[in-house]
């Protein structure tokens, strides 16, 4: 049987982690369950499953029966015991072409504290030949007792000459300017960049949180023309407020410098600049409060009409 060599070579950083994952399975001390922790879009994913192909020895891009991944269901936010049951229910199947069989669970931070309780016996002692690999953005969601019995792997962002290696190989025609504002505005989270690049919402949201700010202080704008506009995207309202903080940041940035090189949105310098004149120090400083009890807001579910009406109007204020 031909040998699959497990070399990552398709995910960019994050190198301490997949030496590890390499030389573990190399050495045949790779655990039965791990936890693989990090931020939406950080990789979490892909290395899971070429870990997984090189653990059945099968080549890495492909579905197999024996690789199998559960993911929280639509209209859930939470995993259950109900889910929880099936998942057992798959692990104490035996696998179905070899001797092997990887699950993979996304969202596992989400599982309820019962879940996790229904589910600990399993973790601790699964079949044999049988991985766990729980994949998670906040690790400390998971009790205690689950994390004692995995080996633990925290993926961080990239660096940023990483992600422009990233940038480049998916994306050749970006230039210069477009890799640093990518790079940074998507925090160097791959999935992140990926998003801004391919989703045409984020840029219509981009130039609209924009426009927002160079019209704000027109005392003859109707501000509730953009509040129609916000709640159209209001499915991106985080993206939508991370937006406006990074102008304002950038705007706080000039007009302490006058300095382009520091500035995050460099296609916008000359927004940016104006920005810089049309607000003083103090009044940026709070539209950042503002926005930030935007945020405390929609993450507690108010209605985000009254919620958009009443940051325009503050920020009109200021």
């Amino acid at each position: 049987m031909e040998e699959y060599a497990l070399s990552f070579q398709d995910i960019i950083g994050h190198n301490d982690v997949k030496n590890e994952i390499i030389n573990s399975i190399g050495c045949g001390r790779f655990a039965h369950a791990h936890i693989i922790s990090g931020e939406d879009g950080i990789g979490k994913s892909l290395i899971a499953k070429e870990a997984a192909c090189k653990l059945l020895n099968k080549e890495p891009g492909r579905e197999y029966a024996d690789i199998i991944e559960f993911r929280l269901l639509k209209n859930k936010k939470s995993i259950g015991v109900d889910e929880i049951k099936s998942i057992i229910e798959e692990i104490n199947t035996k696998p179905y072409e070899g001797d092997k069989k990887v699950i993979i669970i996304h969202n596992a931070d989400s599982m309820t504290v019962e879940a996790q309780n229904a589910f600990l016996k399993t973790v601790e002692e699964p079949p044999k030949g049988i991985f766990i690999l729980l994949l998670c953005e906040k690790v400390e969601n998971l009790l205690d007792t689950i994390k004692s019995r995995c080996q633990i792997y925290k993926l961080h962002h990239l660096h940023k000459k990483d992600m422009e290696k990233f940038l480049l190989k998916k994306y050749s025609n970006l230039n210069k300017d477009e890799l640093n504002s990518i790079a940074i505005i998507s925090d160097c989270i791959p999935g992140k960049a990926e998003m801004f690049i391919e989703d045409s919402n984020l840029k219509d949201i981009r130039n609209l949180t924009m426009d927002i700010l160079k019209n704000i202080m027109n005392k003859d704008i109707d501000i509730f023309i953009y509040e129609e506009a916000l709640l159209k995207y209001k499915s991106y309202w985080e993206e939508t407020l991370t937006w406006f903080l990074s102008y304002i940041r950038d705007t706080l940035i000039y007009k302490e410098t006058a300095n382009n090189n520091l500035i995050i949105n460099v296609d916008k310098i000359g927004n940016i600049k104006s920005l810089s004149e049309i607000f003083s120090f103090t009044q940026l400083n709070d539209i950042i409060d503002i926005i930030k009890d935007t945020r405390l807001k929609l993450e507690s579910n108010v209605n985000a009409a009254l919620v958009f009406d009443s940051m325009l109007l503050k920020m009109q204020e200021v």
